[in-house]
């Protein structure tokens, strides 16, 4: 499978079918499983092995189904599947951190992150030092020999501001730190952050791997060492496990990942740039842009520009709130990676907990609106925006 491109990957990797070989995967809607002997239970809770399945809280057929094709998209020796995107950020870092450890962050982060970074990690002894992420000179002084764990956006939330991974990778690695790295943004379409020196990926599958605004889910890929002896000890005691209906309509979405990815990422370029010169637009902030500041380093390390948009408008609160509830196809909603175009007002909804001199500092005015383009016909979308623009 590893010699196979990632869509043919997305298809058919991991499959695993019961005695009647049906096509596609079966969900094991079971909470247990019946051992044959009371020996073989005991061997199992004392030696857990894959593929062979007692609880569903630890493994279920149908989660190790997405977890493996998962592993394969990313080309990580093996994956866990969590209940949410945040199941798998916390479960990634609170299963290595501990008291006396220090993580080093970007600032630009997204709200929940930016919580269990800022708020939580510190209750438990964890030290904290976040950086300007684009500063590679803030990461080499940041990052020492005593930092266990760095943690980055590819690309943050909700400015699109990206982070040179294999660079960051390169200090963290030279320095003994372990790299963790949340991949939404980019998808697993448009960046393999392993090849990119990324020791752990995150992605909320609530996103684009679902890509249809229907299921929660999470996943969390790096090494067998670390997904078995640390990540899994810690999810199966603690319940951020997927549900095996959840995981099914997640095998079945990443069929069509890659066709659902790069439509929306072509709308994403043709609406920047239909928008850049807008008299009611302030700043359009999109990787593939040639404006973004980072465009070079995003041509570099992405096969795409993704499918999210940065709008920044002339005006203020009232302003943009107009904007919002003038438009006619795309809908006000905080998720993102949906068929269906969304907008949100990130300093009064995903970064509304942030103070005044945090949003500050990240960008996030009260004119900043983040777009998620959808499938639907780009014309049509262009023309709902303008006619939003034009309503204001």
């Amino acid at each position: 499978m590893q010699k196979l491109s990632p869509q043919t990957i997305a298809v058919h990797s991991g499959t695993k079918r019961s005695q009647y070989n049906e096509m596609s995967e079966a969900i094991f809607l079971t909470q247990s499983f019946k051992y044959k002997t009371a020996e073989q239970a005991e061997d199992l809770f004392l030696n857990p092995k894959k593929e062979e399945f007692g609880y569903s809280r630890y493994e279920n057929p149908t989660v190790r189904m997405f977890e493996e094709r998962m592993a394969a998209i990313e080309k990580t020796e093996d994956a866990y599947a969590t209940a949410t995107g945040m199941a798998a950020v916390h479960g990634a870092l609170f299963s290595i951190l501990k008291a006396g450890d220090h993580l080093v962050a970007s600032r630009a982060l997204f709200g929940s992150c930016l919580y269990i970074i800022e708020e939580l990690l510190p209750r438990f002894g964890v030290e904290i030092s976040f950086v300007d992420g684009i500063d590679l000179d803030d990461w080499e002084s940041s990052i020492t020999t005593n930092t266990k764990v760095v943690f980055v956006e590819t690309i943050s939330n909700p400015t699109l501001e990206i982070i040179d991974l294999a660079a960051v990778s390169e200090i963290a690695h030279r320095k003994g730190a372990l790299v963790i790295v949340d991949n939404v943004f980019t998808t697993p379409v448009f960046s393999l952050a392993s090849s990119l020196g990324a020791d752990v990926i995150i992605y909320s599958a609530t996103k684009h791997i679902d890509g249809q605004g229907r299921c929660l889910g999470g996943v969390i890929c790096g090494t067998e060492e670390f997904i078995q002896k640390v990540v899994l000890p810690f999810m199966k005691h603690t319940g951020g496990s997927l549900s095996p209906f959840n995981a099914w309509i997640l095998l079945k979405s990443l069929e069509t990942i890659n066709l659902r990815c790069r439509t929306q990422a072509e709308s994403a370029l043709k609406i920047a740039k239909s928008l850049e010169k807008h008299p009611k637009i302030k700043k359009i902030t999109y990787p593939y842009l040639k404006t973004h500041t980072q465009y070079s380093l995003a041509k570099k390390q992405m096969t795409g520009g993704g499918t999210v948009i940065a709008i920044e408008l002339v005006g203020n609160k009232k302003t943009t709130f107009s904007f919002l509830n003038n438009l006619k196809i795309i809908s006000i909603s905080n998720n993102l990676g949906d068929s269906r175009s969304l907008i949100t007002h990130p300093a009064t909804t995903t970064h509304q907990r942030l103070s005044i001199d945090q949003k500050k500092y990240l960008g996030i005015n009260d004119g900043l609106v983040r777009l998620s383009v959808g499938l639907e016909d780009v014309k049509d979308l262009v023309v709902d925006l303008k006619q939003s623009l034009t309503a204001v």
